[in-house]
């Protein structure tokens, strides 16, 4: 059966005056997971997993966060992460009931909306590599390949190549297929999100550890957690430590998987998602 295309391209404005861009996969009478990309990512990380889910009866809504992808940017450029989160808490108010599915920087906001909100707006979570204390050596990499390039890409297949570069262990796809990453601004190829992000959601993460932490122990909703088996970003540490604090955690090691397991083992990542829900119908 082909995977079900989105349905619709959705403007949600927020508290502060900014225009989010949310795209929904399926039939809205259907029940609502919410999707929740990672720091510099868009929702275009979720189409695979979003379609596929939506085929099995679930209305998929992927978020871009603010400064990413077709969202607004911040005029001052002064992003915060609580902005993040209280823009994940109010989508989820429009949707109640939702399954959160979040990655890496995604998680790390669901565990702080159900953790600090009384009315817990999630009747189940799906953490993607991603716990409350993570490696620093792997998020460091992260963020130098972010801030390697601030000036862009002279071409398509200059990006690709520095992707190739970043991502040594997949196989290399057409160039053309970077065009919902970046944008063409003045003759240059630059990644789809406001560069200030590194001004302070970067160099502040660290200190939000002791709070996410605290928020995790509150969470007390069926979650599962499903890590890279060669991530960098989460280890057998971080991982054991996560289970302490969410008992009724389940975790799933992906087989040789990265910390981007969405799009290293997509097929293998979906059907882990699928299993879990299924309780939820």
């Amino acid at each position: 059966m082909e995977t079900i295309a989105s349905t619709a391209l959705l403007k949600r404005p927020t508290a502060d005056g900014l225009v989010l861009t949310v795209e929904a996969f399926g039939d809205a009478r259907h029940p609502p997971l919410i999707f929740a990309h990672g720091f510099g990512q868009n929702r275009q990380a979720w189409r695979g997993s979003a379609g596929t889910l939506a085929e099995q009866g679930w209305f998929g809504l992927a978020l871009d966060g603010r400064g990413h992808g077709d969202s607004g940017w911040l005029p001052d450029g002064d992003y915060r992460l609580d902005q993040f989160a209280q823009d994940l808490n109010e989508l989820a108010g429009d949707h109640p009931g939702a399954i959160l599915v979040g990655a890496s920087m995604g998680g790390l906001l669901g565990l702080l909306v159900q953790g600090e909100h009384s009315e817990k707006p999630f009747r189940a979570m799906v953490l993607v590599d991603v716990t409350p204390r993570w490696e620093t050596a792997g998020v460091d990499r992260i963020l130098s390949f972010m801030s390697a390039h601030p000036e862009g890409f002279d071409s398509l297949q200059h990006a690709a190549d520095e992707v190739a570069r970043y991502l040594p262990h997949r196989e290399r796809k057409d160039p053309e297929r970077l065009r919902t990453q970046l944008r063409y601004i003045d003759g240059r190829w630059r990644w789809h999100w406001d560069p200030r992000l590194m001004d302070r959601v970067a160099q502040e993460a660290a200190g939000y550890i002791p709070r996410l932490q605290a928020a995790a122990a509150k969470v007390d909703v069926p979650l599962l957690l499903l890590s890279g088996g060669r991530s960098d970003v989460v280890s057998r540490h971080t991982i054991d430590e996560f289970l302490r604090l969410v008992p009724q955690a389940e975790h799933v090691e992906i087989e040789d998987a990265t910390h981007m397991v969405v799009g290293d083992r997509n097929e293998v990542f979906t059907r882990e998602i699928a299993r879990f829900l299924e309780r939820f119908r």
